[in-house]
């Protein structure tokens, strides 16, 4: 499993993680929400230790990632496979050579092998036989199936989802959400997703988390987290502008404008 322990992180003099506490068991469908800026993608860079934190400890099957040395720290990237937010292919490489990156860095396989582990993963993502394609040639739903073709190449035991439905349409994103559900259950894989995206949260989450500045308000089941009765919680939940995670003052505004707006609109009648 996954353990986070008191993380605390600081860029300059922003506090972004203050005093995180989280237990990722295995086989599990872990989602990460809050708004932009929370700190969740950061939070998952600590899970890789690709951040250091300025206190407490991150453990992945009770290694301690940061505090681990580079050659430790490797070996236990090996367990983990990512899709970025972008998909983060590479332009001037095939589908089927993005796929393959991995499994000829790390792998000691021929040719052979790795084009049958390729064609494999690509077809558990439902994009057969588009080896030779180049990501230009690929929709946005499309690149980040193959971002995740490549995510698992390498039969990780955790896959971290950065923002994985974002800039999809509706129909496309859930697309994405089963797939992630269809591997998780095939595999066996453990999932981390960061997403602000409440829909795609309850569809993919056994386990969600909110943070809010810094911290974890609210852990719980998505049939939890809608029925929270805590005024941080419900108002990310229903999606409101007011409320104690923005204060009044927005909404202040908002209704100022909206009166004036009206105004106007009866002058001009």
């Amino acid at each position: 499993m996954i353990e986070v322990e008191d993380l605390v992180k600081r860029f300059d003099n922003q506090l972004v993680l203050d005093g995180v506490n989280l237990r990722l068991e295995e086989g599990v469908g872990h989602v990460i929400l809050g708004r932009s800026g929370t700190g969740k993608s950061v939070l998952l860079k600590h899970l890789i230790g690709l951040l250091r934190p300025d206190r407490g400890r991150v453990f992945v099957d009770g290694d301690d990632v940061s505090t681990a040395s580079y050659e430790r720290l490797a070996a236990i990237r090996m367990r983990f496979g990512m899709l970025f937010q972008t998909a983060a292919l590479f332009d001037s490489m095939t589908v089927g050579e993005n796929i393959a990156l991995g499994l000829r860095e790390h792998r000691r396989l021929s040719e052979r092998e790795v084009r049958r582990i390729v064609a494999e993963k690509l077809a558990l993502v439902g994009l057969p036989g588009i080896e030779a394609r180049r990501p230009a040639e690929l929709s946005g739903g499309m690149r980040k199936r193959v971002g995740l073709a490549r995510a698992i190449a390498l039969d990780p035991r955790y896959v971290l989802f950065d923002e994985p439905t974002t800039g999809l349409d509706p129909v496309t994103s859930d697309q994405i959400d089963h797939l992630i559900l269809a591997l998780k259950e095939t595999l066996g894989i453990t999932c981390v997703i960061v997403t602000h995206d409440l829909r795609s949260a309850y569809r993919v989450g056994d386990h969600l988390y909110l943070l809010h500045g810094g911290r974890v308000i609210f852990s719980g089941t998505p049939a939890e987290i809608r029925a929270a009765a805590d005024p941080m919680v419900r108002q990310f939940v229903e999606g409101r502008a007011d409320g104690p995670m923005t204060g009044r003052g927005l909404d202040s505004f908002i209704r100022r404008k909206e009166r004036t707006w009206r105004r106007n609109e009866k002058g001009s009648r």
